[in-house]
């Protein structure tokens, strides 16, 4: 599965020192329970991104790769995991976009962050009302700043529980023709002993 999920995080925050403006926020939060639209309940283990800090990872406005804020590679974004969850930390820069968002921000009409990724390693649990995805890892694409952080991609994330789906029937019928397999030998062994003793009491 190579589709790229977008998920919502927590608020973001100005913050203003010697001249440097930097918003802050979490980007996601462990072990936090979400609906992601009808399909399921997911949560980000601790630690789901930890290989994936060590790439370029973009920050953004509105998931918009064309109004970019900072990057990991250049250090005007930051990204740490505590054990909170991910940390974000942008330096705004001094052009249209990121003053506009500065302004935005602090006025509370950018009030969210976001975040885009794709599953490594995933658990499912299907034993309740609704199905259970955790994350255990992840790659991480963009972190952003959004005025509607509180969505998820559904579409995407019909297509993950499908693909789950697959995989697990997939192993299913994989375990059972190992099974059939393995009671057609024993059957047949138990047919060859029993021949055998047949023989062995003949005259």
């Amino acid at each position: 599965m190579t589709e790229i999920e977008k998920r919502s995080g927590l608020g973001v925050e100005v913050r203003e020192a010697d001249g440097k403006r930097t918003l802050v926020g979490y980007a996601v939060v462990w072990n936090s329970d979400t609906t992601i639209g009808d399909y399921f309940v997911e949560r980000i283990a601790p630690g789901a991104f930890t290989k994936a800090l060590r790439g370029d990872i973009l920050a953004l406005y509105d998931h918009d790769t064309g109004r970019v804020l900072g990057r990991t590679r250049s250090k005007t974004l930051r990204l740490s995991e505590d054990s909170h969850g991910l940390k974000v930390e942008i330096d705004v820069p001094d052009t249209s976009d990121g003053n506009d968002l500065w302004t935005l921000v602090g006025r509370g009409d950018v009030s969210g962050m976001s975040f885009a990724f794709r599953a490594i390693k995933q658990e499912w649990d299907e034993g309740g009302e609704m199905p259970k995805r955790t994350v255990i890892e992840a790659e991480l694409y963009e972190v952003t700043a959004t005025a509607s952080p509180a969505y998820p991609d559904t579409t995407l994330a019909a297509r993950s529980l499908e693909a789950a789906r697959q995989d697990a029937d997939r192993i299913r019928k994989v375990a059972d023709a190992i099974a059939a397999r393995r009671r057609i030998a024993e059957r047949e062994a138990r047919q060859e002993q029993q021949i055998r003793g047949i023989r062995q009491d003949a005259p």
